[in-house]
């Protein structure tokens, strides 16, 4: 096994230039943001979607556009609104009365990265709208199923529940996101430099550089990476503390947790420690590499109960208490 992961990690090394190379890409429009960064490459290497959230003016809509400008790839940014119906994301049927038949208008999910801006500010039949799009890659339009184009990704933004005028997103779709992530303010000297960049007379540009073809033999690459059994179960074993913390020795969480995560969690906690892993440079994963991506794979995927949210507890501190309290192999 020490050859077969040998090899792994040099091939692994080989794709590092070229993440190297995104992230200077971006941080020539964005500043800071390196963790969040991260996780967005973590999605591009899995296909998974992102949900990210925080309050207005934090470069979430900036970071996702200049990643899909590095990309070459379709790209396409939607506006949630109150007013947007399912028909303006999906398509809907033209009628000519011409020669009287119906022809298809495909709407803007019809591209390789979607830009759902500020998600929640939609009602939940337009969520409901995405489902099948996010899940199964493809789209209905009256009576005629289209497949979407791959690679297909759905970067959304969203602002804090307790902003007014937001809608909550319906569980099922929440689920369907790979990562949910907290974009929180950078620090002064960041602040700084952003500041100084606004002020500047020269807009940065970015180069594309990551092509389908790209994008294909990196995540073929990452399909290497050595996942040992250890590792799964220590990823089941924190996935069915969610569930059933008293089994677990949690009796605590118990009254906090009203649901816990999918089993579509351990495959996406799973294959995002392997994407870990690549960032890492590595031809395995570690324990280590399932604890830094776990907090944003399952808060939002563990649902609690309302005595939790009396007593101010939030998803982040139930999985952090599970982090710490299951046993690491």
């Amino acid at each position: 096994m020490q050859l077969d992961v040998a090899e792994i990690k040099e091939k692994v090394a080989g794709q590092a230039a070229l993440l190297d190379r995104i992230r200077f890409e971006v941080k020539k429009v964005v500043v800071g943001q390196d963790d969040l960064v991260s996780r967005l490459l973590i999605a591009l290497l899995c296909g998974g979607h992102v949900l990210l959230e925080g309050v207005p003016g934090l470069a979430k809509t900036t970071l996702v556009k200049t990643l899909a400008q590095v990309m070459r790839v379709s790209f396409q940014r939607i506006q949630f609104t109150p007013d947007l119906l399912p028909a303006d994301l999906v398509g809907t049927l033209i009628y000519n009365p011409q020669d009287g038949a119906f022809s298809v208008k495909k709407g803007p999910v019809f591209a390789n990265v979607v830009l759902a801006d500020e998600i929640n500010r939609a009602p939940s039949k337009v969520q409901s709208a995405l489902l099948e799009a996010m899940q199964e890659h493809q789209v209905t339009i009256g009576e005629e199923t289209f497949k979407l184009d791959e690679p297909f990704l759905v970067m959304a933004t969203q602002n804090p529940i307790e902003q007014e005028g937001t809608y909550p997103l319906p569980e099922a779709q929440v689920d369907r996101f790979m990562l949910k992530v907290h974009v929180d303010y950078l620090d002064p000297d960041e602040e700084m430099d952003v500041v100084e960049r606004a002020l500047g007379k020269v807009q940065p540009t970015v180069e594309p550089i990551l092509s389908k073809d790209d994008l294909d033999q990196a995540r073929s690459v990452l399909q290497m990476i050595y996942v040992d059994e250890k590792i799964k179960r220590y990823v089941i074993d924190l996935i069915t503390a969610t569930r059933r913390p008293k089994e677990s020795g949690l009796d605590d969480l118990s009254p906090l947790i009203e649901y816990g995560a999918s089993p579509r969690a351990s495959i996406w906690l799973t294959m995002a420690a392997r994407a870990q892993a690549f960032l890492k440079a590595r031809g395995f994963v570690t324990p280590q590499d399932v604890k830094d991506v776990a907090l944003d794979v399952l808060r939002h995927r563990v649902l609690l109960t309302y005595e939790a949210e009396a007593e101010e507890v939030t998803s982040d501190a139930v999985v952090e208490k599970i982090l710490a309290s299951v046993p690491v192999p």
